[in-house]
């Protein structure tokens, strides 16, 4: 018998802007939505002027576990939009 952890695919994005790195950060931090985990926040300024402008991608950090006798049940119940994490014999 394995058991599975399987995660959602699921991401989420938010468009920020700022003066500073700290103010970008924790405007992103401030619209992380429930259930997820900002994964990643890259910041670029445009020419000619001092803005700062990042587009924040949040991934979900739920997890689940399944349960079948063999790999290949396994992977055929993880549900569309999730991936399989990790795998360990019971």
């Amino acid at each position: 018998m394995l058991a599975g952890l399987v995660q959602p695919r699921e991401t989420q994005t938010v468009e920020v802007t700022g003066h500073t790195l700290e103010d970008v950060h924790q405007q992103l931090v401030a619209k992380t939505p429930p259930g997820f985990v900002l994964a990643a926040g890259p910041v670029r300024m445009a020419k000619g002027t001092t803005e700062l402008s990042a587009t924040g991608t949040y991934a979900a950090t739920a997890v689940e576990e399944i349960e079948a006798d063999d790999m290949a049940a396994l992977e055929a119940k993880v549900p569309d939009g999730w991936r399989l994490l990790s795998v360990r014999r019971l």
